[in-house]
């Protein structure tokens, strides 16, 4: 079993991987590349070895992993070092060799070599290698190792230090495993070596998978949980004397590890130190790529499947299930019942997620507006508005009082689009989802100019200053750009005046001609607000409502009105003429008729 530290508890977490690794050996002429090279393919030493070999392919199945492994033999000599520079750079991990036997050419890695692989940035992991071991005297051990240890802290990118001998064959072999294991089963994501922890993404991992495990979140994995853990990382069970073993080994080493429940969390990181602490970083892999996690230690994407928009006036939004569960999940979060989460609270959310099951059943993909304006209705539970208008019209004071944010009158411009989104409850206890996109007014001409700006538009609000008549002109003629844009490209979307400011006296013409403008337009007249006075609870159920029936309040220009009133006016006259063709078709049959018939009689 994994969880014990005995030889017999091991378990590799490689996994059958389609391509191959090329590992590229490189270091000063003479210190034994190539015969390293070809005692490692051949099994054996040879002293006639040719100077430089061509790639050389290993057995898929020499390690645990059953990855194919092709070794770069690269040229020591100037006139070739542009070809050993693009090995270099296509290897997925670099050998470096030093003669155990020359001090020179170690002390040529740190002045040399690991810069040039910085300077022509080689990303891949290096592990540097000691050749001609029985030829090396060991009155020289200690100062070297002390040279290792430098070397591993000063570049970072060597992940192994290891000492070997061809002509003996010793651990040899273990130069590539520890050359492949670094590409398949790398250390950095995992461990930070300055602060001797492992890294904060890692610890989130753990934390998101203990959790999952945790199925009754009682804060503790019990005996039926571990062996759920177990089976599914490593498919095996665990033996209840095993686990005994297991608790009591973590309870000596960290008491807080263990409750009367069952394993904790400090206990779970515990496990998977002791894993780095042996150097089996395959089996820390092995559990985190059970649980989705790429190299990066990010969820990969086909863990994450979701549904994908076939149109641009399309949506996704969360299912009724989703958004049940996110609510169930919040209440079990919010201890103290505030109706809020504090940070660690957030925290928890956020390191949480369903054991099993399709993330894409938590999502759907709506119909297309334009079927919905036709079919006059709408199906989607969430809805987006944007809101346009003149500076300090009172659009970020509507966002703000959407959010229950008190009233302030001081004025701050709007540079970016900004968003709100909160729940409206209708008549009849039904509850949307209303997401409000303020644009700023410096940000129009370069929004308009997307052709499907407006696809994922349900609502367009334009609010104007109704004391200001400046405001409403500049919003009456962002009005009209909107409709001209989506009479353009076929997005044509509800729009709804807003007269904010109703608090102050409003302005005779801008209220007169806001009036006539909806008239023409053939909109709703202007919805009169106060942000300060605080009486727009009102608006947000009239912008849902305008939603749900997108086939009313489209304004229509009157070059569009004109359009229609041609193409009424051709297919009328194209059905007069169809009639009057039939009309003549059948007098003619009737002559016809007539004619054969007094023939006959005659």
């Amino acid at each position: 079993m994994v969880l014990l530290l005995g030889p017999s508890t091991f378990f590799s977490g490689g996994r059958r991987r389609s391509r191959e690794l090329r590992i590229a050996v490189a270091g000063d002429a003479s210190t034994g590349k190539s015969t390293l090279i070809a005692a490692m393919a051949s099994g054996s030493y040879s002293e006639s070895v040719p100077p430089l070999l061509p790639p050389t392919r290993l057995p898929h199945n020499l390690f645990n992993d059953s990855v194919p492994l092709i070794l770069i033999d690269t040229p020591s000599s100037l006139d070739k070092q542009g070809t050993r520079n693009e090995e270099l750079k296509q290897a997925d991990a670099v050998v470096l060799t030093y003669d155990c036997e020359e001090r020179a050419t170690f002390e040529r890695l740190s002045s040399y070599w690991l810069p040039e692989l910085r300077r022509l940035e080689v990303k891949a992991p290096v592990v540097v290698v000691g050749c001609k071991l029985d030829l090396r005297d060991d009155s020289r051990l200690v100062s070297l190792e002390s040279f290792t240890a430098q070397i591993m802290q000063q570049f970072k990118e060597v992940v192994t230090c290891i000492e070997c001998s061809a002509a003996t064959m010793y651990q040899v072999p273990e130069v590539f495993y520890f050359a492949q294991k670094s590409v398949l089963h790398p250390v950095d994501p995992l461990f930070d070596y300055e602060r001797n922890a492992l890294t904060d993404r890692c610890v989130r991992a753990l934390r998101r998978i203990f959790v999952i495990c945790d199925q009754d979140m009682d804060g503790a994995l019990n005996d039926e949980e571990l062996n759920e853990y177990q089976v599914r990382c490593f498919n095996a069970p665990l033996q209840p004397s095993e686990i005994t073993r297991v608790k009591r080994l973590i309870e000596q080493k960290v008491p807080e590890g263990v409750n009367y429940t069952g394993l904790t969390f400090p206990g779970f990181i515990y496990i998977h130190n002791m894993y780095l602490k042996k150097g089996s970083t395959e089996t820390f892999w092995t559990v985190l790529r059970k649980f989705g996690y790429d190299n990066n230690l990010k969820l990969r994407d086909d863990c994450l499947p979701v549904p994908s928009k076939k149109a641009p006036d399309q949506s996704v939004e969360l299912t009724s299930e989703a958004i049940e569960f996110l609510n169930g999940t919040f209440r079990l979060l919010d201890t103290d019942k505030d109706r809020s989460l504090c940070p660690a609270e957030v925290d928890k959310l956020f390191n949480t997620a369903p054991e099993s099951g399709n993330p894409a059943t938590a999502l759907q993909v709506t119909r297309r507006r334009s079927t919905d304006r036709k079919k006059q209705t709408t199906e989607r539970n969430v809805f987006q508005c944007y809101v346009l208008g003149s500076k300090n019209a009172g659009k970020s004071a509507l966002l703000n009082s959407f959010l229950e944010r008190p009233f302030s009158d001081s004025y701050t411009p709007t540079t970016v689009e900004q968003y709100a989104a909160n729940v409206v409850e209708l008549i009849g206890g039904t509850r949307k989802t209303l997401i409000l996109c303020e644009i700023p007014e410096d940000g129009v001409s370069k929004f308009l100019s997307n052709q499907n700006c407006l696809a994922a538009c349900d609502v367009a609000l334009f609010v104007y200053d109704s004391s200001d008549e400046h405001s409403w002109r500049k919003s009456r003629d962002l009005l009209e750009r909107v409709v001209r844009k989506g009479e353009l490209t076929g997005y044509r979307v509800p729009c709804l005046l807003i007269a904010a400011k109703d608090d102050l006296t409003p302005h005779p013409r801008a209220l007169l001609d806001s009036v006539k403008v909806a008239q023409q337009l053939g909109i709703e007249v202007p919805i009169h607000v106060s942000m300060k006075l605080d009486d727009s609870s009102y608006l947000y159920q009239k912008i849902v409502k305008a939603a749900e029936h997108p086939h009313l309040n489209i304004p229509e220009s009157e070059t569009a009105k004109k359009r229609k009133q041609q193409q009424q006016f051709f297919y009328q006259s194209l059905m007069f003429a169809l009639v009057g063709a039939a009309v003549a078709a059948f007098g003619l049959s009737v002559s016809r008729a007539r004619a054969i018939k007094k023939s006959s009689v005659t």
